[in-house]
């Protein structure tokens, strides 16, 4: 998809979807077939319930027949929230993810390497984590930069504890 095209989409999306209180996260076009796919991923502080992507699509969709900003070809539209395991990539992503387990991989600035840990709190320099203890020891704290991260992504917890869970 050409810079202007997803220009021209976000331009015409955006305000749909902050209407619904939403981010707009992603906007891509690929080719599956003869279709092109069309994939929107949206995300909030609360995160997206499927009520909300299904009723922002039927909002795309008509904002999208009504402009042609498609054009003639046929596409699949698809409104979805980012995956588990999301990439961290905004200040607002690293917020989100506070209390979740997250695996980084580190600059040279920062030690070069990777480490696993939990984010306790962010501000706007970086990261207050905790980092696991191992064999039985006890967990450590560490402060980690924003610039000192090259690549950042959640990591996927089955036995995690739940929000009402901690406040409980």
């Amino acid at each position: 998809m050409s810079t202007t095209q997803s220009e021209r989409l976000r331009g015409l999306l955006e305000p749909l979807v902050s209407a619904k209180e939403l981010d707009l996260e992603e906007i891509e076009v690929s080719r599956a077939g003869r279709r092109r796919v069309l994939r929107i991923i949206v995300d909030s502080d609360e995160g997206v319930e499927l009520d909300a992507c299904a009723e922002l699509s039927r909002a795309i969709s008509e904002k999208l027949d009504e402009t042609g900003a498609m054009g003639e070809d046929e596409y699949v539209l698809e409104v979805s929230s980012p995956g588990a395991d999301r990439p961290l990539t905004e200040h607002r992503h690293y917020v989100r993810a506070t209390g979740r387990l997250v695996k980084l991989q580190l600059t040279a600035e920062g030690a070069a390497g990777e480490l696993v840990a939990r984010i306790i709190a962010v501000d706007d320099d970086g990261l207050d984590l905790e980092v696991p203890g191992v064999k039985g020891r006890r967990p450590t704290s560490r402060r980690v930069a924003f610039d000192e991260i090259a690549k950042a992504r959640v990591e996927i917890e089955f036995n995690r504890k739940d929000k009402k869970e901690e406040e409980a």
